[in-house]
């Protein structure tokens, strides 16, 4: 199964109005304040650095690119076409190489795995946008790309995170001009329960091996002029033993 039309179509829209200029996307923060603290988290559980990275839902390449400037081998993956189309303009050097892929279909994934071997995983806020039935498939996917060696960061907004963003899209002037694209073109913030993440990854034959919290840094600015930061929850991931 692959994900629906709907959802697919929701995000080619959104990324063919998206801004080319890093940081005008609401999720678009630079990565010493996004991926550097995750590789920072991340690298002590990294039992073979030197596989290949695979940065999953990458968008416009922003944190594939500082990925790139770590790792040997770097993929950016994303449903969207024109997401993918991004990151390629952003990246003329080649830094990084990067593919349209629908992770929630298993045989796009086996393909990937297949031409990479095992890999590392990067999944940065992808899973609450997503469609729950979608879900495990997509983690089930992680897993495939895992293969025996691999490890997984995922980062996906908490539950406390539903509050904040609600409270942004009702303010009386609207919710802020990163954020309102995301809401017209469909793509509103979902729910998932804290205990999802982890049930999801276990379902999927992995294990835990790190898990905490960590607020997910935007590039918008409330009224008191402070960075937005949404409460996230991370765990790392990989086979036992």
């Amino acid at each position: 199964m692959s994900v629906t039309s709907r959802y697919r179509e929701a995000w080619e829209g959104f990324w063919r109005e998206a801004p080319e200029e890093q940081g005008a996307v609401f999720w678009d923060a630079e990565p010493a304040l996004t991926t550097g603290p995750h590789l920072a988290l991340f690298e002590p559980y990294l039992t073979e650095p030197g596989l290949p990275m695979v940065d999953l839902g990458c968008g416009n390449g922003t944190q594939t690119r500082f990925l790139a400037d770590r790792f040997p081998h770097v993929v950016g993956a994303d449903l969207s076409a024109a997401a993918v189309e991004h990151a390629r303009r952003a990246d003329p050097a080649g830094q990084a190489t990067y593919r349209v892929l629908d992770f929630a279909a298993k045989n796009e994934t086996e393909t990937l795995h297949a031409e990479l071997g095992d890999a590392n995983v990067y999944l940065r806020g992808v899973l609450h946008q997503a469609e729950p039935d979608d879900r495990q498939r997509m983690v089930d996917s992680v897993a495939a790309l895992l293969g025996e060696h691999g490890r997984a960061f995922l980062v996906e907004l908490s539950e406390a995170a539903k509050p904040v963003l609600l409270g942004l899209a009702q303010r009386p002037a609207g919710p802020p001009p990163k954020l309102a694209p995301v809401f017209r073109h469909g793509i509103a913030p979902g729910e998932v329960a804290d205990e999802s993440v982890p049930r999801h990854v276990r379902a999927a034959g992995l294990t835990v091996l790190a898990s905490g919290e960590l607020p997910l840094t935007t590039t918008e600015f409330g009224a008191d002029g402070t960075r937005i930061k949404l409460p996230s929850k991370w765990l790392v991931a990989g086979r036992a033993g």
